[in-house]
Formats: C-alpha cells, structure tokens, sequence
C-alpha cells in the first residue's frame, strides 16, 4: 500500500468533515462585520513548503437586499490567509499583508504557490507578512464536495452521476435563471466586497494605509486600479477612505494597475458568451437582469462549470499518483461539453477534432500526463490558462495543428507562443510526464516539431506539476472560478460610459503608491513591456507560471515573483 496515499486520504477525510460540518466558527476578529460572524478554518497540506500557516477565513458582508435572492453562502466573503508559522498570530501584528485579487475564471487556490513561497521569501528575511488570496463573492456557488473526498472516482460519480458523498447531494451545476443576483456583480461591487473585508479585518486605517500592499493577477491588476481610485463614503471630499489610502503600495502580476483592459489581450477567450458592448451599458444592464443575456462567462470548451471541474479532479489523480496509467478519461460518463472539451484538446489536426478520432481515451495516459495536456503551454491552446509544467514522454510526439499550426503569425494572441504537441501513438506507449526539473537531462529525447523547432527547453519549464495539483486539488476554494459575473468584464470595457466613468473618482490613486509589476516573459504583456513601469521580467514564464512557479527553477536560482513580492514587502518603493 502507497502510505503517501493513505495519508492524504486521511486527512482529506478530515477536510470534507470539516466542510461537511457547521462547527467551524470562531470567535469574531476586532472589527469584523457588525453582525460579528466571522469563521476561521485551518487548511492541512502537502506541499513540501512547511514553513507556512494556511487557514480559509470568512466574513458575513451581506450584500443589498436590492441584489435579490441569493443563496446564503453568498453573503459571505472568503480568502485564503497564508502567514508564517514562526510570526504573529494576529494579522494586525504581521510586517506587511499583501492582498491579491485573482484574474478572470480564476479563484483564490490559484495563488498557492506564490503566497507560499511569498511568505517564506519573508521569513528568511526576518519579515513576517500575510498573503490574502481573494476569492470573489461569486465563488460561493461552487461546492468542492466531490474533489475534497480525495477520490478522482467518488468526485466523477458525485458531479457527474447523481451520487451521494458524507450525505451530500450535488445540486447541479447552476443555469442563467438561478442566477439572477448576479446581474449585479460588478466592478462596483467587486471593490466594496475588498473594502469591507479590509475594513473588518483591519479596522485601523493607520495600519491599513501602513501594512496593506494591494495588488492582483491579471485581471486583478485592473481591479486594483478600481479600488485605488474608488471612493467609498460618497463624498470625494473625504479621502481617508478612498482606495489609495487603503494601500501601502500596489503589486501587479503579469498586468498592470489600471482601469483599463488594453494590456489583457488574450485574458478574456473570444469565443464566450460575451456579449456585444456596443449596445451600451443601460441595454447591457437591462439584458443582465432580464437574463436575456448571459450572467456568467462561458463556453462550451473548456470554460464552462462542468468542464472546469475536471480540472480539480485531473488534480486528485496527479496528486495521488502522478505516474500511474489514469482511467479518467474512460471512466467520465459521456456528454457534449466533455466531449467538445476533449476533441478541443486532443485534436491532432482539424479532421481529427470534426471525426473524434483518435480520442484522448484511445491513448495510454498517466495521470501526470493527463493534467499535463489540460494546463501546459505546449498543450492547451488557450494563452491565459497556460503553466509551463514540463513535457510529454515515454512515446513518439507529434505537432498538434488545431486550432491553429505551429510556426508562424498564427502563434500570436490567444493561442500563446509555445509549439504545441500531442501524443502519436493512439493504442501505443504508455505516455507519462517529464516534470518540469527533468526537461533538459540527459535522458531528454529533446522533441523537436516538424519544422526543427525544440517544442521546450530547461529554461522555459517552471512550475512543477505536483505543486499545481495540490494547487488544484487541496484547497477548499477553487483555483478556477467556475460562474465569472458577466458584468465584471462588460463594466470595464464600457468604462467610458457614464455608469462606470463615476466610480473613478480618485484618478490620482493610481499613482498614489509605490507599484511593483511582475511580467511573464512569455504571458499576455510579450513583446510590448512598457518599459516606463520597470517591470519585473520573468522568463520563460506563461500567464499563470507568475503563480505557480516551483520555489528553486532551473537554474538553481529562486523563483523571481515571490523574490520580487517579498522584497516589495518589506520596503514598498517607486521604479
């Protein structure tokens, strides 16, 4: 037996009792929400990073009765509060907290790594700060049920088959018509929900305005620019409450700190149910409460609830047995949006994406491999889901021309600019993956595409597999966020409307603090760095590798993201 295994099952165990169970309040925390309801809740994990202390905190905020019914978990507000184990206990007594907003389709879980190796960063510097990796308000709707029985079969029979886990039903995944409250999910709302979670846990403005750095990835970048210049008394007048004033500094991960979406080309996928901004915003907001359009982003590949639950329970697999032959393919039950998903990801060329064969299920897959082809570069086809986690092996590589062939113009935008491959051997080798830290050995058979081009190298491979499943399939909150509010993105592209023109009213606040920005050398800002920010350039990393990346890369040297933060945090300066 795999006593590895079997403690992971135990205390998975342990963390469905807890989110099973209703006895995890704690006593309220100074300056909580006046109805004093405030939860605490410790999170155990493998990561080899121990020297960090992870716990999932909530606050009642309710929102406006205006906002309509709503399921109750979403009068609540939730992070992920990373500190070292060897500082305070209190966050108000922490050297420094950095607040982290989290990009589109993306949930606090998505900050694992970084807020870890952040926070370590720190300690060895003497300095104990907090990482507060946000959730938004609408990641109340997902139910982590499934994942957190540590079971890739127990999760698939739970979302997918009706089955029952600790004497839980799923609900199903939730359709436009429940969704109406979230017709009001906007950016306005977005930086309230920030400001009264700052305000409940902090309720000094002086330690605010001292400790807090607030900052966000990729679209969190934006978001943060809406806090600094936001007012929140109602009267500009004022300015102790203004955004700005709640900061030290600002933080940017593969973004920038703006009210503006011109630097995220490639962060939101063309081909969602976006709608058409130039109807204008009072047609726009109409059709949202109307539920005429849609309230949530999707799509029918990949970026949708139910396909983007795979990715936690490909996580579960990794996790537990990174290089055993998965059966996950095989073993999820059929239906459209899996189907299009896999074709879309394991579509050799165009003939073989309209045929579906061969089928990711006629290949022999390990479980590394089967998270591989959903999140790495030289995989997935879709720029701002991509982590550069190592490459294919065990078996002949071929270039993977759909949707679009390697080489060329054709690599720009979305799709990212790394090659992409697919295994060629359908009913072959069993393929397994080459963790990020082997690419590049003497034993590398160094894949090459078609027209010579290396598909990868040790310094382009950065995030190690095994931290991104427990990434994907330890936290209690999501790494993805599976129903993203509509409004959020078509507010900020309709930003010169007068709707949303008011609520920048402190346009100096976005100058107003020190700014740290950290780029992927290879993410959504290659090749126009605007080089008047003096970024931080990461190399070789991808749009979310500024979250993933393993503590010690390559080439022997710390990770540059968390070194960057860490240093930020302990003394906030202009570029």
């Amino acid at each position: 037996m795999d006593m590895n295994r079997t403690h992971r099952g135990k205390w998975r165990g342990a963390v469905l009792a807890v989110l099973l169970s209703a006895g995890t309040l704690t006593a309220a925390a100074p300056g909580a929400h006046a109805d004093g309801a405030r939860t605490e809740t410790p999170v155990k994990s493998t990561s080899p990073v121990t020297a960090v202390t992870e716990s999932m905190v909530r606050v009642k905020v309710p929102l406006p009765e205006s906002a309509g019914p709503r399921p109750a978990a979403c009068d609540w507000l939730s992070y992920l509060r990373y500190r070292s184990a060897a500082g305070p206990a209190a966050s108000a007594d922490a050297d420094r907290i950095l607040i982290a907003q989290p990009g589109i389709l993306e949930g606090a879980g998505a900050f694992d790594s970084v807020a870890r190796n952040t926070v370590e960063r720190a300690a060895e510097q003497g300095r104990h700060i907090e990482f507060w990796a946000l959730d938004r308000r609408s990641n109340c709707l997902e139910d982590r049920t499934g994942i957190a029985s540590g079971d890739q079969h127990t999760a698939v029979d739970y979302y997918y088959r009706g089955k029952q886990v600790g004497g839980r039903t799923f609900a199903g995944f939730a359709g436009n018509a429940q969704l109406g409250w979230m017709a009001k999910l906007g950016i306005e709302q977005t930086v309230r929900d920030q400001y009264d979670l700052l305000i409940a846990e902090l309720p000094s403005p002086a330690q605010r305005k001292q400790k807090v750095l607030c900052g966000g990835h990729s679209l969190g970048g934006v978001i943060t620019g809406y806090f600094a210049t936001a007012d929140f008394d109602g009267n500009r007048a004022t300015t102790a409450d203004a955004g700005y004033n709640q900061c030290a500094g600002y933080f940017a991960l593969d973004t920038t700190v703006s009210t503006s979406l011109a630097d995220l080309s490639g962060s939101i996928p063309g081909d969602t149910n976006l709608p058409d901004i130039g109807l204008g915003h009072g047609v726009v907001q109409a059709g949202l409460d109307s539920g005429v359009l849609p309230r949530t982003l999707s799509a029918p590949v990949l970026l949708n609830p139910e396909t983007m639950t795979l990715l936690g329970i490909a996580g579960l697999g990794a996790l537990d047995d990174l290089e055993g032959e998965a059966d996950l393919p095989r073993y999820l039950p059929p239906g459209l949006n899996i189907e299009a998903t896999n074709r879309f990801l394991f579509a050799k060329d165009t003939a073989a994406f309209l045929s579906g064969k061969p089928a990711v299920k006629d290949f022999r897959l390990t479980n590394g491999a089967v998270l591989g082809a959903l999140l790495d570069d030289n995989s997935v086809p879709l720029a701002f889901l991509q982590t550069s986690v190592g490459f294919f092996d065990g078996g002949p590589i071929a270039d993977k021309s759909f949707p679009v062939a390697n080489g060329g113009d054709q690599q720009a935008g979305p799709y990212g600019t790394a090659y992409k491959a697919i295994p060629d051997r359908p009913q072959g080798p069993l393929y397994t993956w080459r963790t990020y830290d082997r690419v590049g050995d003497p034993d590398d058979p160094g894949h090459r595409s078609a027209d010579g081009t290396p598909f990868t190298g040790a310094d382009e491979e950065v995030t190690d597999i095994r931290q991104l499943a427990r990434s994907l399939a330890e936290q209690p909150l999501d790494f993805t966020e599976q129903y993203f509010p509509t409004k959020l993105v078509t507010d900020i592209q309709l930003a010169t409307s007068p709707q949303v023109k008011k609520l920048v009213v402190h346009p100096e606040g976005l100058k107003a603090n020190p700014v740290l920005t950290v780029l992927a050398g290879e993410g959504l800002l290659a090749g126009r760095v605007p080089a008047e920010l003096h970024p931080v350039v990461a190399d070789g990393y991808q749009h979310l590798d500024v979250l993933t990346a393993a503590p010690v890369q390559n080439n022997g040297r710390p990770e540059p993201v968390s070194t960057s933060l860490a240093d930020f945090a302990r003394s906030p300066s202009r570029p």
